[in-house]
């Protein structure tokens, strides 16, 4: 609240800028003030007095502190100290006793700082997003889950464990069992990374937060071969996408089979066919459209050089049929797994670095 003393000093200052040729918007702009308030306290009843009441109010029907203390002292009972005032009010009512209400409780407890979990559970707990990894080559970053395939028996399931490669889109290892098991998806891991020449500190591992993905024995085998573990979030499969999007590729392909596989010999053939055409076959969308086993070896670079160089002598030939530039077929350089979200602003600067470097 500004006294009348001060108001009379600001108008004066106001006065003597203006005088001195500055504006008043901008004078009142520094002081911090609007034009309309300078305004009203130029007005003799309002330079004379704030209009303001000063009376603080108070409730007739306000809590003493010896009622506030008698709440408290009941929702810290050993009998209501586990409950919440929800639970508390009802109990209290059928022994013929009220003391406040439900509101009442909560908003004590809320300013005595005590309105926290009071049940044994564990409580709530805020997941944040798995952090944000970069890979620029082949064998920095794979991911891996487990999904079922049918088998004649109704309620029973081979599972296919599935390892990629995030830059490449390469599956580098996989196997199919009859049951699902840390020690499985250990071993697995062990003969990956010596197939591949993984060493200490290389490659990180991503996968949601499944038991044979979480269990000792997998983890005790990562620690073993220097490899860095990452989970998604509890219930977001959104943070583990590559395999999930590289199941749902696998599943809805044609030569699916419309039948159960009679046992896991049967499942472990299909899968092989499968995976044969997936990374020698498949121009895989993300990658330019080479296969994963191209660009996992380095040769996707001088194929898109060639569609880039067929591209532009069919431009020259007949630029008119084109309204623009020709198919860009630029290397993708880094894949991403759970980017970090680039503000509006910032993503206005990368735009316009971009078109420099361009």
């Amino acid at each position: 609240m500004t006294s009348h003393e001060e108001r009379k000093q600001v108008i004066v200052l106001v006065n003597e800028s203006v005088a001195a040729g500055a504006r008043q918007a901008k004078t009142c702009e520094v002081l911090g003030l609007s034009e309309r308030t300078l305004q009203r306290w130029r007005t003799s009843d309002s330079v004379r007095c704030d209009q303001r009441s000063l009376r603080q109010y108070q409730p007739s029907h306000k809590l003493t502190a010896i009622e506030r203390a008698e709440v408290l002292a009941i929702a810290n009972s050993d009998e209501f100290g586990h409950l919440p005032p929800s639970q508390i009010v009802p109990r209290l009512a059928d022994q013929g006793c009220y003391v406040a209400s439900e509101s009442t409780f909560y908003r004590i407890l809320r300013d005595e700082k005590q309105l926290t979990h009071r049940l044994s559970e564990r409580p709530p707990q805020t997941r944040t997003k798995p952090r944000a990894i970069c890979a620029t080559a082949p064998n920095q970053l794979y991911s891996w889950d487990i999904t079922y395939l049918p088998s004649v028996i109704r309620g029973q399931f081979f599972y296919l464990y599935l390892f990629v490669d995030i830059f490449s889109r390469k599956i580098v290892g996989w196997q199919a069992y009859e049951e699902e098991s840390s020690a499985l998806a250990g071993e697995l891991l062990r003969d990956l990374c010596h197939r591949e020449g993984i060493q200490s500190n290389q490659l990180i591992l991503h996968s949601d937060n499944g038991s044979p993905m979480k269990g000792s024995t997998m983890l005790a085998t990562m620690q073993q071969l220097g490899v860095m573990p990452s989970f998604s979030r509890p219930s977001v499969s959104n943070d583990n996408p590559y395999s999930e999007s590289l199941f749902k590729t696998l599943k809805y392909r044609p030569q699916y089979p419309l039948k159960p596989f009679s046992d896991v010999i049967e499942a472990r053939q299909w899968v092989t066919q499968l995976v044969e055409w997936y990374n020698h076959e498949h121009r895989h969308s993300a990658i330019c459209f080479v296969t994963p086993v191209q660009r996992h070896e380095g040769l996707d670079e001088q194929l898109l050089t060639n569609r880039k160089a067929v591209y532009e002598a069919a431009y020259a030939k007949n630029p008119q049929r084109w309204s623009g530039s020709t198919r860009n077929w630029q290397r993708v350089e880094a894949a991403h797994l759970n980017p970090d979200k680039v503000k509006e602003g910032d993503a206005k600067d990368i735009d316009i670095q971009i078109r420099k470097v361009a």
